[in-house]
């Protein structure tokens, strides 16, 4: 990549020195993007208005040699979500979402896999600007945020050996090192696993499927909420190794809604 001119959503800032600022950006060309944006502090005219969190942008990075960090030429922007600063509640979740996108996300992949995951992004922060976010709001984008990342938990069938999970099952273990639920048959003694009802797995599977518009509808009992947290929660920490700094910021805000 030697120029690259296409749509940004900024995932986080850092600066650098004392004039830059090291800039994280998703696209739906190469997925994760880290590049430098020279004399971003010392002049407000340089970038005016545009490197905040969560800022659509159109952009135009440069690279001057292989393998050395791109260059932001230009940034235009195309919208700053302002809604998302109007809440806290907003604020705190979209973070949360765009802290899990910064880990995960792919750097440098096929524009087939990555623009779908660009989209995703886009239209979460869209039905955040409208939406009052709770704890279960929080779990259902979490999961779909996993899944666009390419992180689905299997819900439907055992993980080891295929077969469905029957209705009279009632409740079953999820596994979260094996990415979702296993049968009494493959483990007949289900120390050390999650247990969840079959309640709790069939409403997040509707979750999987609907548009993320319709997220705030879906409805969770507190026991499928409490079951949805835990295995949802574990998974997202096993893949992505740490506890991410905005998960306990956002904790305290739903949690004093």
């Amino acid at each position: 990549m030697k120029r690259l001119a296409t749509d940004a959503l900024l995932l986080r800032s850092v600066d650098f020195g004392e004039s830059d600022r090291i800039i994280h950006l998703l696209t739906p060309e190469t997925g994760r993007l880290t590049v430098m944006a020279k004399g971003a502090l010392r002049s407000a005219k340089r970038f005016p208005g545009t490197l905040d969190l969560f800022n659509h942008l159109k952009i135009q990075v440069s690279r001057r040699q292989r393998g050395a960090m791109a260059y932001l030429d230009q940034a235009a922007l195309l919208c700053a979500f302002l809604p998302l600063r109007e809440s806290t509640a907003r604020f705190a979740l979209a973070s949360y979402l765009f802290e899990l996108l910064d880990r995960l996300a792919p750097e440098g992949g096929a524009r087939a896999d990555v623009a779908p995951l660009f989209a995703f992004a886009l239209t979460a922060l869209r039905a955040l600007s409208d939406a009052q976010p709770d704890r279960r709001l929080r779990v259902l984008l979490e999961l779909r945020t996993l899944d666009a990342l390419g992180l689905r938990p299997e819900l439907a069938r055992c993980v080891r050996c295929g077969r469905p999970i029957p209705e009279s099952a009632g409740s079953v273990g999820f596994h979260v090192a094996d990415g979702g639920v296993v049968c009494r048959s493959c483990v007949p003694q289900p120390e050390g696993l999650l247990r969840v009802h079959l309640g709790t797995l069939r409403a997040l599977e509707r979750a999987l499927h609907v548009e993320i518009e319709s997220l705030g509808r879906l409805e969770l009992d507190r026991r499928a909420e409490r079951e949805a947290e835990l295995i949802v929660g574990r998974f997202q920490r096993f893949h992505v190794g740490i506890e991410l700094r905005s998960e306990l910021f956002l904790a305290g805000i739903l949690d004093s809604a």
